[in-house]
Parts: structure tokens; sequence; C-alpha cells
């Protein structure tokens, strides 16, 4: 098996790839470190979310907004905040995706976005589920000692 070989790959603007020589080593490799980027996306956008809902004046804001859409300045006056603080925060759930603002004149509405809500929920039920299967694995190697796991010599 040859290691060595080069390879070049160019992406046109449609991202299809393109391939000059290389082994059959290297495509599998691009395969995976392509899942791995995709891997990487979700994983960021996962990350947004969580930080969002982090904080309980995020969530309470969330909360208040998904009911009905409300001003900036209307928020505000609920929180012992600056009314910059209270934007940074609609800033952040904007940003995760969790909530949109439209202008309307000089005010700007903030409406939660129960969409990306449901799609925590689901991500939250994925995360629920691999580790319900890792628990039940580890349960199943506790009982058996004997049996090794996949894997091992």
């Amino acid at each position: 098996m040859s290691y060595g070989t080069s390879q070049a790959t160019t992406y046109s603007r449609d991202g299809v790839a393109r391939r000059r020589g290389g082994t059959a080593l290297a495509s599998r490799a691009r395969c995976y470190y392509n899942q791995m980027v995709v891997g990487m996306a979700e994983t960021e956008r996962a990350d947004a979310l969580f930080h969002a809902l982090a904080d309980p004046t995020r969530r309470d804001i969330l909360a208040v907004v998904l009911c009905d859409a409300h001003s900036v300045s209307a928020l505000a006056r609920r929180y012992p905040i600056s009314f910059a603080a209270v934007y940074k925060h609609v800033d952040a759930l904007e940003r995760a995706g969790l909530v949109t603002k439209t202008r309307n004149g000089r005010e700007q509405r903030v409406r939660g976005d129960a969409a990306t809500l449901r799609s925590v929920h689901r991500l939250l039920d994925e995360l629920e589920a691999l580790w319900r299967g890792r628990i039940e694995r580890i349960e199943q190697l506790l009982a058996d000692p004997a049996e090794e796991p996949p894997g091992c010599p």
C-alpha cells in the first residue's frame, strides 16, 4: 500500500470535488474528513443553542416571546438589568436561531421560534438515547464480566 501518493483536489462553486491522482486510502480519509466537518457544524449549532439556553434570563425572555412578540424595550422593563444587557441576551438568542427580531419603525419586535426549540428537543432526545444505550451496555458488561467487549483480543 502506498501512502506517499500525492493528490490534488479542487472544488467548484457548487461544492463538487474534482480529484487528480491519489490512493483509495486518501479517498476514504477525505470521506471521513467530510463527515467530521458536517459533525462539527452540527456541534457548533448545538453549542450555540445550549449556550443561549444556559442563562436563566435568556430562558425567561424566550418563554415570554414564545407566547407573543414583544419589543426589546418592553422586555428590558421586565428585568432589573440595563437595556443594553437585555439587548445582548436577545442577540444571543437570535444568533442561536431561537428568536427573530423585526423592525417596526424605531421599535424592534422579538418573537420566539418554536421550530428551533423543537429541534433542541430532538437533539436532547438523541443524546438521551445515546447515553441510555451506553448505560445499558455498561450494565450488560457488569452483569457478565466474563464477556469481553468487541474488539478486545
